[in-house]
C-alpha cells in the first residue's frame, strides 16, 4: 500500500498515529498536573478533594464549589458566545463524526478553563472530558500545522488524539480505541481502529516510562467465581444498572431544564456548585470524579445504609453538575455510581442467603454496567473494565451485565449521553427498515387504461399525470403491459396508427413489474435494471392484479436516512 493512499487503513495513518499519541498523552498530563496545583493553592493540600475539602469547616463547602461554578460559568459563557457567533461545534466528537477540518481553539481552551473551575473546586465532574477535549486539540493543531500535506483528513488525526487522550487516563488503550470507534464512527469501518489501537497503545507506553505503570484500580489478585448465584447476580446488576443509567440520563436532562431558565452562565454553574457543595455536607465523597472513593470501596469498609445514601447522593451530584453546565466528562462519575450499585446489590444478595464469596468483584461488575448504559458503548464499557483492573475472570460477568444495561437503556428509549450515537442508532434502525421493508408499504397511484381505450386517451391521461408510461389493465384489474407515450406520438406522427386506434396496437406485454411483497431492496435491485422513474407493483404472480406502482423517488428518500 502506498503512503498516498485513499483507502482508510495506510502507512500515513499509522505512522502519523505515532507522534499523536505522545503529544496528547502530554496534554492529559499538563492538565492533571494544572488541577493538581490549583487544588494545593485552594486548600493547602495536593489529596483528592474529597479528603483536601475537610481542611475547611463545613458551612464553608457551599461556597467553595459555588464559587468555582461561577468562575466556570464565566469561562463557558465566553465560549458559548464565541461558539454561537462562528457557528462552530467544539466537542471532539462531533468534529470526528461529521468530518470537520478542525477542532477550534479557543472555545477548546476555554471549555478546558471552565472544567479546570469546576473540578478544582470540587464539582461533581469527570476529569476525563476536558483532559480528551484537549488532546483532540492538540491533535487537530498537529494535523493543520504537521501533516497537512499528507493525504489525511484531519478528522482522522482527531479521532487518533481523542483515543490516545482517554487511553492515557485510564491506561485503557483498546477500550479507548473502540469507545472512539463506537460513538464517533459508528465502529461501521474496523480498518479505523488500527491508527487508534497505536495511537493508544502508544500513550500507555508513554505513561509506563513515566512511572504510571500499576492498574488503575488494582483488582488483580481476586478471580470472579462461575456459579448459578454468581451469574443470577450478574444478571441483576445489568438490569439494575441499566435502569440506573436511565435514571441518570433522565435526571441529567431535568437538571439541565431547571438550571436552562438561568440564563447568565457564571450564575448557572455558580448556583449548581452551591448545590453541590451543601450536598457534600451529607457527604465529601460525591465531590470530584469519584476516582479515590472506588479504590475505597474495591477496599471494603462501606455499610448498605452509607452505599444507599451515596448512590443516591452521587446520582444527584452528578445530575446537578452536568446539568449546570460544569465541563467535564462522565466516565468516573459512572464508574463509581457502578461500583457503588454492584457492591451494595451483591451485599443485599449474601444477606438474602445466596452463596457469593466475594462482594467486592462485583464493584468492577457494576463499574462496566453503568458505564455501558450511561454511554450506549458495551464493547467499550466492558473492555475497559478488564484493561482498568487487570482481572481476565471479568470478562464473562461484564460481557453479560453491560450488555443487559445497554439494551435496558435501549428498550427504554433513553438518549445516550453522548448526542452522536443517537445518530447512528437513528441510521441503523433506517437501514434495518429498508432491508426488512416492503414494497406495499409505497405504492402510489397510477394511470391505467383497458386495452380497447384510444392513443388519444392515452395522450390524455399521460399529460394529465405526467407519466411517460400510461398502464394497460384487464376487465378483472390484471395486469397485461405498457404503452409508451414516446412510441404513440412516433408512430401516429409517421402515420402508422391514429389518434382513434386501441392502446393494445402499441402495448409493450414484456413491461417490467414487481410484487407487493417483494422487499424494498428487491425493489432496488429491480430499478437497478430499467432506466425507469416508476415500477407497476402486482398483487402476486398468479393473478397478478395491478395494484398502483412503485416510484424511484421514494426509494431514493427512504436510502437517505441511512446512507
Amino acid at each position: 500500500m502506498t503512503m498516498g493512499s485513499r483507502h482508510a487503513l495506510n502507512w500515513t495513518s499509522i505512522l502519523v498515529a505515532v507522534p499523536v499519541g505522545l503529544v496528547a498523552t502530554l496534554a492529559t498530563l499538563g492538565f492533571r498536573a494544572l488541577i493538581e496545583l490549583i487544588t494545593a493553592m485552594i486548600f493547602g493540600t495536593r489529596h483528592d478533594v474529597t479528603q483536601a475539602m475537610t481542611v475547611y469547616p463545613w458551612y464553608f463547602w457551599p461556597l467553595i464549589v459555588g464559587s468555582g461554578g461561577v468562575i466556570a460559568g464565566f469561562f463557558l459563557r465566553y465560549a458559548a458566545a464565541i461558539e454561537q457567533k462562528e457557528t462552530v461545534r467544539t466537542d471532539y466528537l462531533d468534529v470526528i463524526n461529521a468530518r470537520l477540518d478542525a477542532v477550534p481553539t479557543k472555545t477548546s481552551l476555554f471549555r478546558a478553563l471552565s472544567s479546570l473551575a469546576s473540578i478544582s473546586s470540587g464539582g461533581s465532574i469527570g476529569k476525563e472530558g476536558p483532559m480528551v477535549q484537549l488532546s483532540a486539540l492538540s491533535g487537530s493543531l498537529m494535523g493543520r500545522l504537521c501533516f497537512r500535506r499528507l493525504n489525511l483528513r484531519n478528522s482522522d488525526v482527531v479521532a487518533m488524539a481523542a483515543a490516545a487522550g482517554l487511553s492515557s487516563v485510564y491506561h485503557a488503550p483498546l477500550a479507548s480505541a473502540i469507545f472512539v470507534a463506537e460513538i464517533a464512527f459508528g465502529i461501521s469501518a474496523m480498518q479505523r481502529l488500527v491508527p487508534l489501537i497505536i495511537s493508544s497503545g502508544v500513550a500507555v507506553l508513554m505513561m509506563w516510562s513515566l512511572g504510571y505503570r500499576s492498574a488503575i484500580y488494582p483488582f488483580s489478585h481476586v478471580l470472579f467465581e462461575l456459579t448459578p448465584a454468581t451469574i443470577l447476580l450478574t444478571v441483576a446488576v445489568g438490569l439494575l444498572a441499566g435502569l440506573v443509567g436511565w435514571a441518570m440520563i433522565w435526571l441529567i436532562a431535568q437538571s439541565r431544564q431547571r438550571f436552562g431558565v438561568v440564563r447568565s452562565l457564571p450564575l448557572r454553574l455558580g448556583f449548581g456548585g452551591l448545590i453541590v457543595g451543601t450536598m457534600a455536607i451529607g457527604s465529601t465523597k460525591i465531590l470530584g470524579n469519584g476516582y479515590e472513593v472506588i479504590v475505597e470501596i474495591m477496599a471494603s469498609g462501606f455499610l448498605i445504609k452509607a452505599l444507599f445514601v451515596l448512590l443516591l447522593l452521587k446520582m444527584c451530584a452528578t445530575a446537578v453538575s452536568v446539568g449546570s453546565g460544569a465541563v467535564g466528562g462522565l466516565f468516573t462519575p459512572s464508574l463509581l455510581i457502578g461500583a457503588i450499585l454492584g457492591v451494595l446489590v451483591a451485599s443485599l444478595a449474601v444477606l438474602a442467603g445466596l452463596p457469593i464469596s466475594n462482594v467486592l468483584i462485583f464493584a468492577a461488575v457494576g463499574m462496566g454496567a453503568v458505564l455501558a448504559s450511561v454511554s450506549q458503548a458495551p464493547l467499550m464499557a466492558m473492555l475497559m473494565v478488564l484493561e482498568m483492573t487487570l482481572n481476565s475472570s471479568l470478562l464473562f460477568p461484564a460481557m453479560i451485565a453491560c450488555l443487559l444495561a445497554s439494551m435496558t437503556v435501549y428498550h427504554l428509549h433513553a438518549n445516550s449521553t453522548y448526542p452522536v450515537i443517537k445518530n447512528h442508532f437513528r441510521r441503523s434502525d433506517a437501514k434495518f427498515d429498508f432491508d426488512n421493508g416492503i414494497i406495499s408499504q409505497f405504492i402510489v397511484s397510477g394511470a391505467a387504461l383497458t386495452p380497447t381505450a384510444s392513443v388519444g386517451k392515452a395522450l390524455a391521461v399521460s399529460s394529465l399525470k405526467r407519466e411517460r408510461f400510461v398502464y394497460v389493465i384487464g376487465e378483472e384489474g390484471e395486469f397485461l403491459g405498457a404503452v409508451s407515450i414516446h412510441d404513440i406520438s412516433r408512430q401516429v406522427l409517421d402515420k402508422v396508427i391514429t389518434l382513434d386506434s386501441p392502446v393494445s396496437c402499441v402495448m409493450d406485454e414484456s413491461f417490467p413489474y414487481i410484487f407487493e411483497n417483494q422487499t424494498i431492496t428487491e425493489g432496488w435491485e429491480a430499478f437497478a435494471k430499467v432506466t425507469l422513474e416508476r415500477l407497476p407493483v402486482l398483487n402476486n404472480p398468479q393473478e397478478k392484479k395491478y395494484l398502483g406502482a412503485l416510484t424511484k423517488t421514494s426509494l431514493i428518500q427512504k436510502a437517505k436516512d441511512f446512507l
